[in-house]
């Protein structure tokens, strides 16, 4: 599922490969251009390797220093216990800075319908009440509904 974020992100956000590296530079990683392009490859395609979540996240990480900055207290960011759907989803979120009107939009561009009471149970601690996951489906929509935003 990490190559299909991965370039399907790309994709929404239109990255370059040069761009991308940089990012997951920014984000404490580090990946080759051959390794990059690897990713990108289908399944049955020789050379195909799958992306590990680290590299994921530290794209998504660089993303947001790129975007926004780094941290006012020049910490890295904190690496979350387990990068799920919902921590990807967060983190897009906090990169291209997107309100609640923003993500509702995405989604409708996306063919979604989601009310704002959905929205904040994406968002929530795994335990807490109301939590609901980001599955895999929805994050392929939210992607192709970004591509169609304009805002990235």
């Amino acid at each position: 599922m990490t190559n299909d974020i991965l370039r399907r992100l790309r994709f929404a956000v239109k990255m370059s490969d040069p761009a991308m590296l940089e990012m997951i530079g920014l984000g404490g990683s580090s990946a080759s251009r051959e390794e990059l392009g690897s990713y990108f490859l289908k399944e049955d395609e020789a050379g195909y390797a799958e992306c590990p979540k680290a590299v994921l996240s530290a794209l998504l990480d660089g993303m947001i220093v790129k975007r926004r900055g780094p941290r006012a207290d020049g910490a890295p960011a904190p690496a979350p216990a387990a990068l799920d759907n919902n921590m990807v989803l967060k983190k897009i979120r906090i990169a291209l800075e997107l309100k609640e009107e923003d993500m509702i939009a995405v989604m409708r561009l996306a063919g979604a319908d989601l009310s704002k009471n959905e929205l904040s149970a994406l968002f929530r601690k795994k335990g807490q009440k109301n939590y609901m996951e980001c599955m895999d489906q929805f994050l392929r929509n939210f992607l192709s509904g970004l591509a169609r935003f304009g805002k990235a």
